[in-house]
């Protein structure tokens, strides 16, 4: 949780120093696995069945309810139980970046459905944070009384009121980047689940359109979260981010007009900024409208881009040290921006200059720098040594991401993770018990807060591992969002990327006189492991290329194997990449489809999809038989 009030400096503070450091190498996959499970660890509200982080239990049930909305689930952004919208919302954003960049790479490892997940968690709070066009909630709960206490989610006895805007009471800022996230979330389901993609868009449009008419700062309306998230940058920088965002979404002209008619009042073309984060959205904006300039979408604007994309390589060339101002290091060569949570600055401006990076190979440019000519290359081995660094190539061999190598924080400043589970023993922890029993306990935590990014070392690559330590030792969901793109992106290698929509792609192979047989994926029947009643075969029907990828049509057969009629049947399907037909998505789970609302005995069913992957994980998550 930030509570510390900055200025923000024209002069970007970035400067690249070569590691004297490395190691053998780093499992990027692994850390891609551990980034988004620590998201789990998040979560507020209900928690799904298939939650993985067993630790944790439901907490927040009542949220919202005293304003009569629901406020259930959501994200608490650190180490606290509070839930702060702006950098919620902007955690849903580069969340959803990073997936619309590296999905193919997260698919690769298998992470892409636990990815999605994570956004989605996220979006469905956003929609129910948005119940009418004016009104947005953008927090639950106080920092002043949370932090007063150290209790458990699941025990928090703290103020749990919920602070909107509205009309009397705007937050630019806020209803911004949340029209950002959702624009942005919409894209991930636009193929997987097209109403809800629209869905979002919609609440997207509506939030514009409230950020846009009425204008203020959001800290201004919720003045609690003035101490802890206050918006020191201003709203001009999510005004501009927001229709970033819902061009890159629609295509629709309103927000290139709004990105071309406003850059230069608001910001987008004249600012060079110190940082990328929650609060300060420029150089973000500066890179998707570089993006949009390379990919030939800039319409009548080409030459206002050309200066929002001046302004994101002068930031790229300082984060490299060929810039004009080039900016601050440790001398383990760590940007540092701040001693408070400075990773991350880390992580949201080594993804930046990873897909810039990529944005100037497929448009097969470099860029000048100050110092002279840079190549892509440059960029992404910067990307890539800021990681190498948090993941413990410095000079205390520290891995900062919690779980991951031999040598990573012990006591780490996290309400949940530093208290006994509340299923290994319930006893209620009181507000100021949590102090005296466990916040002062010199001793590791008892539950492991895998895949967590915490605050980092200081300017000289000095870190103290300490609970009570919260500018180094307290993790954050806008640490690792960013970092989890970054990390499939190292994770997929440097071969096949083309990154400027529409997508391109990889070129086929070249024809051979005689071509081998197309390798088929191996397909193993799943049946649901409790669920004899219900048998469950998936084969492999059809296979074909197009583009040079191989694409696979899978057919799955739901076979009620009982004497007794099957009703209620909800199916978990995990890892499921392209579209499918015969059922019906019902929040986390899939059911009968709108013809069918029983299955007799002896009957099955049949649904069938297509991806470029193995087989989709099924199983049965319940059932009732009459």
């Amino acid at each position: 949780m930030e509570s510390f009030v900055r200025l923000i400096s024209m002069v970007p503070l970035f400067l690249l120093l070569g590691l004297p450091f490395a190691l053998a190498g780093h499992d990027y996959g692994q850390a891609l696995s551990k980034s988004i499970l620590f998201f789990e660890a998040q979560r507020s509200g209900y928690l799904p069945h298939t939650q993985r982080v067993t630790w944790r239990a439901n907490s927040g049930l009542q949220d919202g309810k005293a304003s009569g909305v629901d406020l259930v689930g959501g994200y608490y952004d650190a180490g606290d139980n509070v839930k702060f919208g702006l950098p919620m919302a902007f955690t849903i954003t580069m969340m959803s970046w990073s997936i619309l960049e590296y999905g193919k790479q997260m698919a690769s490892s298998g992470e892409l459905s636990h990815a999605v997940d994570a956004v989605k968690w996220g979006s469905d709070y956003l929609i129910k944070a948005h119940p009418e066009p004016y009104v947005l909630y953008g927090e639950v709960g106080d920092g002043n009384t949370d932090h007063y206490c150290w209790q458990r989610p699941e025990d928090m006895t703290t103020d749990r009121h919920a602070y909107k805007i509205d009309p009397s009471n705007p937050g630019s800022d806020l209803a911004g980047e949340t029209a950002a996230a959702m624009a942005a979330a919409s894209l991930v389901f636009r193929h997987s689940n097209p109403a809800y993609a629209n869905e979002l868009l919609s609440h997207a449009h509506q939030l514009f359109d409230f950020a846009d008419k009425y204008r203020g700062k959001y800290d201004s309306s919720i003045s609690v979260a003035q101490k802890y998230y206050q918006s020191i940058s201003g709203y001009n920088d999510e005004l501009l981010w927001a229709a970033a965002w819902l061009y890159q979404a629609t295509d629709n002209q309103y927000y290139l007009n709004y990105l071309g008619k406003n850059g230069d009042s608001l910001g987008g073309t004249g600012w060079s900024m110190s940082e990328f984060s929650w609060d300060v959205k420029y150089a973000g904006v500066q890179t998707l409208v570089a993006k949009f300039l390379m990919q030939g979408k800039a319409g009548g604007y080409a030459s206002v881009f050309e200066k929002y994309q001046e302004k994101a390589e002068s930031f790229m060339c300082n984060c490299l040290g060929k810039g004009s101002k080039n900016v601050q290091k440790t001398p383990g060569g760590l940007i540092f921006r701040q001693r408070w949570n400075n990773m991350q600055f880390v992580t949201s401006a080594s993804f930046l200059t990873a897909v810039y990076s990529d944005y100037l190979s497929s448009a097969g440019r470099n860029m000048n720098c100050a110092s002279g000519n840079v190549s892509p290359t440059e960029l992404i081995s910067f990307s890539k040594q800021q990681v190498d660094y948090l993941l413990g190539d410095n000079p205390r061999a520290t891995s900062y991401m919690v779980g991951y190598g031999n040598n990573y924080p012990q006591q780490v400043h996290h309400r949940a993770s530093s208290i006994v589970s509340i299923k290994v023993n319930p006893s209620f922890v009181s507000c100021r018990g949590g102090y005296a029993t466990w916040f002062s306990k010199k001793a590791s935590d008892p539950n492991l807060l895998v895949g967590a990014v915490v605050g980092g070392p200081d300017a000289y690559d000095n870190f103290a591992d300490q609970r009570d330590n919260y500018e180094q030792t307290e993790p954050a969901t806008y640490n690792n969002a960013p970092l989890f793109g970054l990390l499939a992106r190292l994770s997929g290698g440097h071969g096949g990327y083309n990154q400027l929509l529409p997508a391109v792609a990889p070129a086929p192979k070249p024809v051979v006189t005689q071509p081998k047989p197309t390798p088929q994926p191996k397909v193993t029947p799943a049946p649901a492991a409790s669920s004899g009643p219900i048998a469950i075969e998936q084969k492999l029907t059809t296979s074909w290329i197009a583009n040079g990828k191989n694409y696979y049509r899978y057919s799955t057969i739901v076979t009620n194997k009982s004497a007794k009629t099957l009703t209620d049947l909800k199916l978990s399907i995990s890892k499921l990449y392209g579209p499918m037909w015969g059922l019906t998505k019902s929040g986390d789970s899939y059911v009968f489809p709108s013809w069918l609302n029983s299955l007799a005995a002896g009957k099955s069913l049949e649904f069938v999809y297509i991806h470029s992957s193995s087989p989709a994980d099924v199983s049965v998550s319940s059932y009732t038989l009459a």
